[in-house]
């Protein structure tokens, strides 16, 4: 076998490329003789392939481009994206033309008025709309703003950007027909009207606006904010009286706003941003916010003659914030108006109200090739495209390649495609393929039955969405990436962390044009459209050039009759020139059509022939695996650029066989030893040579290759100072092998004869150090077997393998052998708990273990690498050293797992569920996934499971604890609920809270609760439901005539906290969570509140004594609203006192403090003319149900004292508390002052930047 000259002349033809000959010798480093080592330079340098920068990718399946995000502009292509969706104003900025805009050749020009702002608006919207890229950049527009990066950088408020930009683009299209282009399109007006309830007459004002703002906090849903707006009437009477200027007098009025004038888009903006005056910082509200997707807005208007259709609006854009007040992220939910993207949904298998029937037909169809390539074929040109490119759009469309999935029923997709030659139709090189015309239309009407069969899937899927005329397209589109959903995914946005914030509505009268129907080139100005066509042209040139570029490979082949092994490795015969060959080929292409290329070319070759991937080593050229699968493409054979390929036959070179692969990689040591003289005696000097060794050979090999019988072989190694000495290796570890005791390329290696001096060694001047001086680690006897020692420290590097050091652990410890087989090493911590089992395998270095460390040797095997080391206890309260140690199949259900942890705790019955522990030590969410593996849910070794006593309950259901309150009741002691103690307490134990919180009489002031037991409901049932049931926990001395008598409460910190006040709501609506918990108040009488209905607790003072009366309770309706003026005319009402003899005031335990309520804030309301700034549920009351109103009797007593003894004595308590508090807190700084001269703080926060657009002038 052997290559002529005529073969080589033809490589050169055909494209190779010699390599040069530039390579370096050793140079005459030592005084050997080092002709049997290599010469080729280890790690030559390749050639560096300068490549072109990659072009935008083209559009997804979306067919719709996303905005290229700056770095911190997501809320400025929220609203790009939205206004480019509203295809009215977007057609109306395409209206204008050069003429009335300008152009950009003209903007460096000083005369020139050139509207930049609307010109890049215009750019970016064509590029959105016909340039084939994934995604559009911002950069020209932001310029145009006058933005610097610094401001690209810098997170806004979309809502600011919405009027900045709007007020910008007014001011850019001054003087042009577009001049209204803002005010047609977003412009509404509102009116406000106070009516004199004397004279009838009305007070009128109206005010402009281009969106509307409306409250989040408190507030059910957009519907119920523009319910409170623009229907309720606010009254002036009684003490808050308003001056009518045609009676020129304080009368009663009645005040109201109202929506006058509608536009065709309603941009609303929630306000879910708010201030909290007690904490001093500010929130975001994340409470369900409900809107809908089509609303009536003819309840907020005027009267008028209008058609109702004049009042319906449509929503199509949602702009959603993700995260806090300080920072997030947005994207925006887009209703594609013209049908301009692919809405196209894969039928999701696991949905269980899909029919089985068509679950399986769809299966059939996602499996069966001949389908899938047909369905790629027909969205192809001409129905045509290269194999390779099929092969390709194969993988994306199922998200696996075809020799995955397909290759083993149907054979290669070349073969495949020969196979159905009645449908594909292959070139004469086999290089594309077409759809043959019978078989397209077969295809077509097949496709079409598979569309049709996954859109009835996806129908009966989501019952209720099609209840609309035409179906609506909606899309994601967060950023660059765009994707479709369904209407539904819309009600994830009202509530939580990610929610909506901008909400745009169209009239649903504004009807698009047909043409405009999938036609993105619709009302694009000609010169636009040239411009991006022109573009698209660039656009594939570029990713043509990139195409052939990327796909590239530079392979170094490695003709094999031009090499000879010796000396463990592979080097050229002649010369590195004649031996090695570039050759350029592309990656796409299959191993198969490289070995034919290579046959072709090298005519001559006879036998087999085999590529094997090779690599350059110092010891030469060495051979690793040998490439298979001529059906792979060299891309998923991962050959990489520059790769070195050997061509042989694959067995032999020269006649000697080639051993190949990673385990018998040659290593080239520098071995050290004494010098012998010419008579072949040792000579005092220390020499040093390279020898070539396998990996897989015994390090003992050093030895016989120098003809030493009988030494001692020494590495290289750095001690944790960092200082290098030279390390003895025992006699038995000389039958390991190089890899093993961790030598590399270039190490070295003492060799000491057996006859030699250590003074002749130690004279060289390099350090040599015994076994004594080595690191080590520290190993504890932890196993039951008594040994004369109870600690021993070993020996050992950072390549040192576990195993061997436990060996010898046991060895030195004087221990049964049988504890080799049955025995572990766990690293021990500062607190001496013992950590995870190391694993056998790991060396010092994997294990992290650091040099000087305990570990303890204990009974036991370590766990596999698919098993997890797991710590567990029972109940929520883990106290060090309790925790018990478990090994179990990392793929064990959680329901398995539970089990094995029951019976090893020795705990009855099936009442339990897990929990993992979170950072804090404290128990977390439950494991409820019961058929779920332990890996599926991230748990590993090292982990802590609790047992925790309760069944969880099925889907849906609540598991709800239950207590019994009586405000006043004072038997019993308290206990907690099993949740709190790990006892198991009967039903009757008792919670009483702190008794020093409250004023005499309070039943605030001590709490007592009563346990009855837990309640398994559904999260659908309602809270008469929820009474029902758990009137048959109570017992015979707590019968109450009927769920009406009860009065239903959760459970915050131990006292009732939220009222659960309308019998008929679902629980679900309350977003209860799992550890909620809920109390039951006895009431004398039915109590059936209302929504807008509050319980207060009202006390009436005891004249001449600072005390109060027992409570009682108080219904008030908030109905008119939550003023001070409207609780004052109720308490007065309901202790039959005038209203201007009382005075009210709110009790805050927490404080000991009393807060007078009342009206004088309401007449700065009226008079600044704000509305709701009198809300008594906002600062400084913030009042609730449960809350405590102290009342006084004015006729009786005039003074403004609320406060009691016991809030005196609370006062003085707290201000000791925190004297003690803040002394221990100096104490504690000062201390760490001595450690420390600077002390962390929390990351701050950047300054707040307001945000502007620079527009030029042009009137």
């Amino acid at each position: 076998m052997f290559l002529s000259n005529v073969g080589l002349g033809r490589l050169v033809v055909l494209g190779f490329r010699q390599v040069g000959s530039s390579f370096r010798m050793f140079g005459d480093l030592f005084e050997e003789d080092y002709s049997s080592v290599s010469n080729y330079q280890y790690g030559k340098e390749k050639k560096l392939k300068t490549k072109a920068l990659e072009p935008p990718a083209p559009r997804e399946f979306t067919n719709l481009s996303g905005i290229r995000n700056q770095g911190g502009t997501c809320y400025l292509n929220s609203l790009l994206q939205t206004l480019h969706f509203t295809p009215e104003f977007r057609e109306a900025l395409f209206s204008l033309g050069p003429e009335e805009l300008g152009s950009f050749e003209d903007k460096d020009k000083p005369d020139a008025k050139v509207r930049i702002i609307p010109l890049q608006l215009q750019r970016l919207f064509a590029q959105l709309l016909l340039l084939d890229q994934d995604a559009a950049s911002t950069e020209d527009l932001t310029d145009s703003f006058g933005w610097t990066s610094n401001e690209e950088m810098r997170q806004h408020d979309v809502q600011e950007l919405n009027r900045i930009l709007f007020s910008a683009l007014e001011t850019s299209l001054v003087g042009t027909s577009g001049h209204d282009l803002i005010n047609r399109l977003y412009h509404g007006t509102v009116v406000n009207q106070v009516v004199c309830k004397e004279c009838k007459n009305v007070s009128e004002k109206q005010e402009d606006f281009l969106d509307l703002t409306v409250a989040v906090k408190n507030v059910s849903g957009l519907e119920d904010a523009l319910w409170t707006m623009y229907v309720e009437e606010e009254v002036f009477d009684c003490d808050n009286l308003y001056h009518c200027g045609t009676c020129d007098r304080l009368v009663k009025a009645t005040k109201s706003a109202k929506l006058r004038k509608l536009p065709p888009f309603l941009t609303v903006s929630l306000l879910r941003f708010n201030f909290d005056f007690v904490k001093h910082e500010r929130y975001k509200e994340t409470s369900c916010y409900t809107f809908p997707v089509r609303i009536n807005l003819k309840p907020f208007c005027e009267q008028s003659d209008s058609d109702d259709l004049e009042y319906v609006y449509d929503l199509f854009s949602v702009i959603i914030h993700k995260g806090g007040c300080y920072g997030g992220h947005y994207h925006v939910y887009i209703k594609d108006v013209d049908h301009l993207g692919n809405w196209q949904f894969q039928a999701e298998k696991s949905k269980p109200d899909v029919n089985l029937k068509d679950l399986q037909n769809e299966e059939e169809i996602d499996d069966d090739p001949l389908v899938i390539l047909k369905a790629i074929l027909l969205q192809e040109e001409n129905n045509v495209i290269p194999v390779d490119q099929l092969g390709q759009k194969l993988l994306k469309k199922i998200g696996t390649s075809w020799n995955k999935k397909y290759r083993k029923q149907c054979g290669p997709l070349r073969k495949f495609l020969q196979l159905h030659s009645q449908i594909f139709l292959l070139s004469s090189d086999e290089s594309t393929v077409s759809l043959l015309k019978n078989g397209s239309l077969q295809a077509e009407s097949d496709f079409q039955r598979n569309d049709q069969h996954i859109s009835k899937t996806l129908t009966s899927e989501s019952p209720g969405l099609n209840d609309r005329p035409s179906c609506s397209h909606w899309f994601d589109i967060n950023d660059s990436k765009v994707q479709p959903i369904k209407e539904k995914d819309i009600e994830r946005q009202f509530q939580g962390k990610e929610s909506a914030y901008m909400l745009f509505y169209r009239k649903s009268q504004l009807q698009r044009p047909p043409e405009a129907r999938a036609n993105p080139r619709y009302g694009i100005p000609r010169h636009l459209l040239n411009e991006m066509d022109a573009a698209n042209i660039e656009l594939q040139t570029k990713r043509a050039e990139w195409d052939s570029t990327n796909n590239n490979l530079e392979l170094r082949l490695h003709l094999g009759p031009h090499y000879h092994f010796f000396n463990g490795a592979l080097h050229p015969i002649v010369s590195q020139a004649e031996s090695v060959w570039d050759l350029t080929f592309d990656k796409r292409k299959t191993l198969g059509d490289l070995r034919q290329s290579m046959f072709q070319l090298l005519e001559f070759w006879e036998g087999d022939m085999v590529l094997s991937v090779a690599k350059f080593v110092p010891a030469g050229l060495h051979v690793y695996q040998m490439l298979d699968g001529d059906d792979l493409t060299l891309c998923e054979l991962e050959i990489a650029d520059g790769e070195d390929l050997f061509v042989w036959n694959g067995v032999e070179v020269g006649g000697i066989p080639i051993p190949t692969g990673s385990d018998c990689e040659p290593l080239l040591l520098h071995v050290l030893h004494l010098a012998t003289s010419s008579e072949g005696e040792r000579c005092p000097r220390l020499v040093e040579s390279p020898h070539v060794f396998p990996s897989n050979a015994e390090v003992g090999a050093v030895l016989t290759a120098l003809a030493v019988p009988v030494g001692v072989l020494f590495i290289s190694a750095t001690d944790p100072a960092g200082e290098e000495n030279w390390v003895a290796i025992p006699e038995e570890d000389l039958k390991k092998t190089f890899r093993e005791q961790g030598l590399r390329n270039q190490s070295s290696v003492l060799v000491q004869d057996s006859s030699d001096d250590n003074s002749s060694l130690l004279t060289q001047g390099r350090w040599f150090t015994g076994m004594n001086e080595m690191s080590w680690l520290q190993v504890q006897n932890l196993c039951e077997f008594e040994s004369e020692e109870k600690q021993v420290k070993i020996s050992a590097t950072v390549n040192t393998v576990v195993f061997d050091i436990r060996i010898k652990a046991i060895k030195e410890l004087k221990l049964i052998k049988e504890l080799a087989e049955n025995s572990c090493l766990r690293p021990i911590d500062r607190n001496g708990k013992l950590l995870c089992p190391v694993p056998d395998s790991y060396t010092v270095k994997e294990a992290e273990l650091k040099m000087g460390s305990s570990l303890g040797l204990c009974p036991g095997k370590a766990p596999t690498s698919s098993q997890l080391f797991l710590f567990f206890t029972v109940g929520s309260d883990v106290q060090p050293g309790t925790e018990m140690e478990i090994i179990v199949e990392e793929t064990m259900s959680v329901r398995d797992c539970l089990k094995l942890l029951l019976e090893k705790s020795g705990l009855p019955g099936d009442t339990w569920h897990l929990r993992k522990m979170d950072w804090c030590y404290e128990a977390g969410e439950p494991l409820c996934e019961e058929d779920a593996t332990l890996r599926e849910l991230m748990i590993c070794s090292g982990d802590t499971l609790l047992l925790i006593e309760g069944k969880l309950p099925p889907p849906g259901f609540l598991k709800v604890p239950v207590w019994w309150y009586q405000p006043g009741w004072h038997t019993g002691h308290w206990k907690s609920h099993p949740d709190q103690m790990h006892g198991a307490p009967s039903p009757g134990g008792v919670w009483r809270a702190a008794s020093t919180q409250g004023a005499p009489g309070d039943p605030h002031g001590e709490v007592s609760l009563l346990y009855l037991g837990d309640l398994e409901i559904s999260e659908d049932a309602t809270v008469a439901e929820l009474k029902s049931q758990a009137m048959t926990l109570s017992s015979s001395e707590r019968v109450v005539p009927s769920p009406a008598f009860l009065r239903a409460w959760t459970v915050e910190g131990r006292r009732p906290g939220r009222l659960l006040r309308v019998n008929r709501q679902p629980l679900k609506e309350y977003k209860l969570g799992r550890k909620t918990e809920i109390c039951l108040e006895p009431l004398q009488k039915e109590e059936n509140l209302g929504p807008q209905d509050v319980v207060l607790r009202t006390q009436m003072r005891l004249p001449g004594q600072r005390a109060y009366a027992p409570c009682v309770d108080l219904v008030w309706d908030t109905g008119r609203g939550w003023t001070a003026g409207s609780l004052r005319q109720r308490v007065a009402h309901f202790c039959s006192l005038p209203v201007e003899k009382i005075e009210i005031a709110k009790y805050f335990p927490e404080k000991f403090e009393w807060l007078p309520i009342s009206s004088w804030n309401q007449h700065l309301t009226k008079r600044k003319k704000k509305k709701k700034q009198d809300n008594l549920q906002g600062a400084p009351y913030y009042l609730k149900d449960g809350d405590t109103i102290g009342i006084k009797n004015m006729l009786i007593e005039d003074d403004d004292d609320f406060s009691t003894a016991r809030d005196d004595l609370g006062k003085e308590t707290q201000k000791q508390l925190a004297l003690g508090k803040k002394s221990q807190e100096a104490l504690h700084v000062q201390n760490s002052d001595l450690f420390s001269s600077t002390k962390t703080s929390g990351r701050p926060r950047a300054p707040e930047a307001s945000l502007s657009i620079h527009v030029g002038s042009f009137r």
